[in-house]
């Protein structure tokens, strides 16, 4: 996929999203995926992020890149449930084991959109747990 994709092209990636999530609209779809983004941007290093912002189209891109924390240090520890509890939290949603479907749902959809070189530089740079849930989404 190219960058060139305008958000009507979206409408697959967010009813994939939104389907394999176990989600009820696309607007739902919509927020888990930016929650999902933002909150996949704070545990990258700098160079895979702009990896995967360079791969993805406009609108998840600008969602990937818009974090920023004053002094934030990458938790090359976190685990899958910390994560979900994060995701859940910015999503507006207080329950971090329904997190893990829209989540999951998010890391497939963006695998598609990505070359397999990004894909693999994405898994190598989580924590453990987050690159596991990765590879197997």
């Amino acid at each position: 996929m190219t960058q060139t994709m305008t958000s009507n092209d979206l409408t697959s990636y967010y009813t994939a999203v939104q389907q394999i999530g176990k989600l009820r609209t696309p607007n739902h779809a919509r927020r888990w995926s930016q929650a999902t983004l933002r909150t996949l941007a704070l545990n990258l290093d700098g160079r895979t992020k702009k990896k995967l912002a360079k791969a993805l189209p406009e609108e998840l891109s600008k969602q990937l890149k818009r974090p920023f924390w004053l002094l934030h240090f990458r938790d090359k520890t976190l685990t899958r449930q910390e994560f979900q509890k994060m995701v859940a939290r910015r999503a507006g949603n207080t329950d971090a084991q329904f997190a893990r479907h829209p989540v999951a749902a998010t890391f497939h959809s963006l695998k598609s959109l990505i070359p397999d070189d990004v894909n693999r530089a994405v898994a190598d740079t989580l924590s453990p747990e987050l690159s596991e849930m990765w590879q197997n989404a």
